[in-house]
């Protein structure tokens, strides 16, 4: 017994554009779902107060570049992943060298570099030496003596009367921190993992209708 099988050249045909089609709804609904998650890490970030620089760190990449594959992914994450992620986890901090850890206060200002500014730098900005003052209860303190300029950011006094003059706490110092957890990223990526198969029907059916 021999069988004959003939392949009507319209059924290739057909065939050939569904798997077009699939590539096409394929490729769509990843990049949505990319763009979704990445505003929706933004929102979270903006949100819990971090500032909108932080936020602009989350970047969204598409797979491939150009055209179109049933293969298709999207690739979602922050330029600054070691804050973003420290912010995620919520962790336990402690100082490299085992000291302590200095935490500036609004008295201290900030670093010129962005962000919390270090004893180190505070002294030769400001011209003036910190000093140690243990206390039993609470954390003990790094001070300077100046005065307080119209920030209420340390400097130093011009008075040879001493007028002005205060002893100004600049940074506490304590052994180790708590940071707290602010972010919930792992939700947002679920939830747009979740929606994949809705978005790849959508874009299919919206491809054939």
């Amino acid at each position: 017994m021999k069988l004959k099988l003939d392949i009507d050249p319209d059924i290739v045909a057909m065939m050939a554009a569904e798997v077009a089609a699939g590539e096409r709804a394929v490729t769509a609904a990843m990049r949505e779902a990319g763009t979704g998650q990445k505003t929706a890490w933004r929102l979270q970030i903006t949100g819990a107060g971090l500032g909108p620089r932080l936020a602009n760190s989350i970047r969204s990449q598409n797979f491939p570049r150009s055209g179109e594959s049933l293969d298709a992914a999207a690739l979602v994450r922050s330029k600054a992943p070691v804050i973003v992620g420290a912010h995620d986890t919520g962790p336990l901090i402690r100082s490299k060298n085992g000291f302590w850890l200095a935490i500036p206060l609004p008295a201290a200002g900030y670093s010129l570099r962005g962000g919390r500014i270090t004893p180190g730098e505070w002294e030769r900005r400001r011209g003036l030496r910190l000093r140690f003052v243990y206390r039993r209860t609470g954390p003990s303190l790094l001070v300077a003596e100046g005065r307080l300029n119209t920030k209420g950011q340390a400097v130093v006094s011009r008075s040879n009367t001493g007028r002005g003059k205060v002893t100004a706490p600049i940074f506490p110092l304590v052994p180790q921190v708590k940071l707290p957890k602010r972010l919930d990223l792992a939700r947002d990526a679920e939830r747009a993992l979740d929606g994949v198969p809705g978005l790849i029907v959508a874009n299919w059916v919206e491809e054939r209708f």
